[in-house]
């Protein structure tokens, strides 16, 4: 080796040397990378993303996890083999749930209500969906009634009462959680009302839908469990002894076979509201003639998306032209605050007729004017004015001319004293809709 390369060995080792004199431990003199908690914080859902959970809720298998315990559940029923025309509404749950993710409880206060459900001191969870087999309709009806009488059962998670009637209606006296269930089609009511039986006896329905679903039966009916469908499962339900003879529809408008089909549809417990009645007499009216039908009884509550028109709401199996609007529906369903309440669903919803996702956001709306609903202890009431009637006047009209007289609720920032006059030429329906 020679000596210019001893050289430069040499002093190569003693800067090595240098180096490792002067080194210190790796962990202190390398800075920690930030953390995402410590510099952005929790790691929150935005409004498109997160697990699919109804408005972002607290999500739990409640069926499986026996331990979880709930105010007020919503709970999916993907289930659609008893519908007459258009399939589609096993998807209904997991569409309203994803057009609900723009919602979450921290922005859940509603003016029209004055409220946020969700601080209402009750706890309200989403307990996902009923496993329900869609190769047998015995099993299925089996499976959701079974799955629903299982989280009726449990007990409710608040230490003092949610719901002060809750108690009073019972059998055993004993306060039930309620449910909010997403349908599928209107099938999965006459389960749900099996479940309701055992613990309330006989409800009262509030039906909103065009059908009147109280037919007996389809032509080529053969067997016990082909009389089930979404048009007769409220037959089916009277014949059982599960609705009180204090039900009613609200926005009828479907075809009939005649009139033996009204004969029929009374003889099973309910009186009906056509889509038409609100133009002739108004939200009030209806809301008033709702009210006085099932007084102070358990009610249970069925939305059929297909209330609303097809125009706005197209994603439904059986549409019909002519029906409300949304607006009309959530205030007359606002209207019903204060009723005994024991559960409510909404259901039809068959997401592949929808464009545009506007259906799953009209549904999202339907579902948490339920959940208001049920929360809501008082009828929410506008401020009123006192309204005077001349009946006089009805001697300047012309005598071949029949009208009826309606009240009228009305909103004013000042003075209260007003006469108004609200005429509107009777119609068949007439009597039925306000004094029946």
């Amino acid at each position: 080796m020679t000596f210019k390369r001893l050289l430069q060995f040499a002093i190569s080792a003693v800067s090595i040397e240098a180096v490792f004199a002067h080194q210190v431990p790796l962990g202190d003199t390398i800075e920690q990378p930030e953390t995402w908690l410590s510099k952005y914080g929790p790691q929150i859902d935005q409004p498109f993303s997160g697990p699919l959970a109804f408005s972002h809720m607290t999500y739990s298998r409640c069926l499986e996890d026996e331990s979880t315990q709930f105010d007020i559940a919503v709970l999916g029923m993907p289930f659609d083999t008893g519908t007459s025309y258009r399939p589609g509404a096993r998807f209904g749950p997991y569409a309203i749930r994803s057009g609900s993710r723009r919602q979450r409880e921290a922005r859940g206060y509603s003016l029209a209500w004055g409220n946020n459900p969700y601080e209402q001191g009750s706890k309200i969870i989403d307990c996902g969906d009923v496993p329900i087999i869609p190769f047998d309709n015995v099993l299925a009806m089996d499976q959701m009634e079974v799955a629903y009488s299982t989280l009726l059962n449990r007990p409710v998670a608040s230490d003092q009462s949610v719901w002060a009637n809750g108690a009073r209606l019972a059998k055993d006296g004993r306060e039930r959680p309620r449910i909010v269930s997403l349908g599928g089609d209107h099938t999965i009511v006459l389960p749900i009302l099996r479940s309701l039986n055992k613990v309330y006896g006989p409800v009262s329905v509030i039906h909103f839908d065009a059908h009147l679903d109280t037919w007996d039966g389809y032509p080529g009916t053969v067997s016990e469990q082909s009389r089930i469908t979404h048009g007769t499962f409220f037959y089916v339900a009277n014949e059982e002894g599960l609705v009180s003879n204090s039900s009613i529809h609200a926005g009828i408008r479907c075809k009939l076979v005649g009139l033996g089909d009204i004969e029929n549809d009374e003889s099973v417990g309910f009186h009906f509201i056509t889509s038409d009645d609100i133009d002739d007499h108004g939200v009030s009216a209806i809301i008033k003639r709702i009210r006085e039908r099932v007084g102070d009884t358990p009610v249970y509550l069925s939305l059929d998306i297909d209330v609303i028109d097809p125009g706005l709401a197209p994603a439904t199996g059986t549409p019909e032209a002519g029906g409300w609007t949304s607006r009309e529906v959530k205030r007359i369903i606002r209207g019903l605050a204060g009723l005994n309440f024991v559960g409510a669903d909404i259901v039809e919803v068959a997401p592949v007729y929808d464009h545009g996702m506007f259906d799953s956001w009209l549904f999202v709306t339907g579902t948490e004017t339920l959940l208001l609903q049920l929360k809501s202890q008082a009828r929410r009431r506008p401020t009123l004015c006192t309204i005077s009637y001349r009946c006089s006047c009805l001697n300047c009209l012309p005598h071949h001319t029949h009208f009826l007289v309606l009240g009228l609720e009305m909103n004013f920032d000042g003075s209260c004293n007003l006469s108004s006059y609200l005429w509107f030429p009777k119609s068949p329906r007439a009597n039925q809709v306000l004094s029946r």
